[in-house]
């Protein structure tokens, strides 16, 4: 395929509208032209049928899928995790590790460091997200309760000194140590964001103040309304609402969130503070039955049922087996969305919570020619990254 390209008859989704019969240009990886009618340019042409064309799907919180875990610690897990999402139409995403030591984390880094360059047939990679170790204990949910503690300064800062690949880092904020390891997160600029945690309201809105804006897969492993000495207190869950500029994500399986809740979090927080995220293991992609959470070698044993991965005891969800696809389609069909901000909370707003919307996110002249074209039942039939087409469901898809 030439590094020319104009797709053609689609409908075009931006954040705010949707465009009939359009067409996008793309040249040398990046758009160069939209258009309401066929571009005039030379190039190749991919006829999207009438398709939806969408930015590229931007996931910044997955921990696997087809078969392999970022916790595997090898190049080959880290490569076919990404070739595994792009089939469902994420472009880029944020690799994310889970509670471990710490040459666990370090080993995952030195991986991501070393695997990224090559990463030329799957999903784009973001930088990491380190999730824990730093929760609180109450609410680990499926995180190995080994490893967990409170942050460490000479642990945290070895860990940011080994790379400069981490873009996120959740923790507990109400840990000792948290707060001072917020503000070293924010001089770095490394997004500190709330996760697995007991906090109330006010230890949130000074977690906030140091440097802790984004809100970990709301209501999974947080607090909601509690009591302490027989008063009520607002937990995570209250404070993400009524902090205003505080981000969510939220995952829109369908099973971790039941559509009221999902309906709850758009109608207050709306679709510019809402990432849509798989927070996908290693089964996503893969066929019902057993698995494994995290590490292969040392991993915990789930069972992948009902659309979900849960502890054996079935006491706990275990992660999710979701693929961006069905996010979007979830919050269409699930939680009464347009589509056109369904769409917004999977690639928009993430793009901007990672830091990368100048060049993801929006189909706007300049932008990476990270695209996704799929029908009205949101399935995904072509995924472009970087101008090249690496999935499609068409014999005929390189060129008409």
């Amino acid at each position: 395929m030439s590094r020319r390209l104009k797709i053609v008859n689609a409908k075009l989704i931006t954040p705010y509208r949707i465009i009939p019969n359009g067409s996008v240009l793309v040249d040398n990886g990046k758009i160069v032209g939209v258009g309401e009618r066929t571009i005039d340019a030379e190039a190749d042409i991919l006829d999207a049928r009438g398709q939806y064309l969408s930015p590229g799907f931007i996931d910044i919180h997955v921990h696997g899928g087809g078969g392999h875990d970022f916790m595997d610690g090898t190049d080959e897990a880290f490569l076919k995790i990404a070739e595994t999402h792009v089939r469902f139409g994420t472009t880029s995403m944020m690799p994310t590790t889970l509670t471990s030591d710490t040459q666990g984390l370090l080993d995952t880094l030195t991986v991501y460091d070393r695997v990224k360059a090559r990463n030329k047939r799957g999903a784009s990679f973001l930088g990491v997200h380190l999730e824990g170790p730093y929760f609180a204990m109450n609410q680990r949910g499926a995180q190995d309760p080994r490893y967990i503690r409170d942050p460490d300064p000479a642990e945290y800062q070895a860990v940011i000194a080994h790379s400069s690949s981490i873009r996120r880092w959740s923790a507990a904020p109400e840990r000792d140590g948290a707060l001072a390891f917020g503000r070293y997160l924010r001089q770095h600029g490394i997004i500190a964001a709330l996760a697995h945690t007991d906090a109330i309201y006010e230890e949130v809105v000074e977690a906030f103040d140091n440097g802790y804006t984004l809100a970990t897969h709301l209501y999974s492993g947080m607090s909601g309304v509690t009591r302490r000495n027989a008063f009520r207190y607002a937990g995570v869950v209250e404070s993400a609402f009524l902090i205003d500029e505080m981000d969510v994500e939220v995952i829109a399986d369908g099973v971790h969130l039941p559509a009221p809740l999902l309906k709850l979090i758009y109608k207050i927080k709306g679709a510019d503070r809402i990432a849509l995220i798989t927070d996908a293991m290693r089964a996503a992609g893969m066929p019902p039955g057993e698995s494994i959470l995290g590490n292969l070698k040392n991993g915990l044993r789930v069972i992948v049922e009902d659309d979900v991965a849960k502890l054996p005891d079935r006491t706990a969800f275990a992660g999710s087996v979701a693929t961006a696809d069905r996010l979007v389609r979830n919050m269409v069909r699930l939680a009464d969305v347009s589509l056109v901000d369904a769409v917004r909370m999977m690639t928009s707003t993430p793009a901007r919570i990672a830091g990368v919307s100048e060049a993801k996110g929006a189909l706007v002249p300049g932008k990476d020619a990270d695209l996704v074209l799929f029908d009205s039942d949101i399935r995904v039939s072509t995924t472009i990254v970087g101008g090249e087409i690496l999935y499609s469901d068409r014999g005929d898809v390189s060129i008409l």
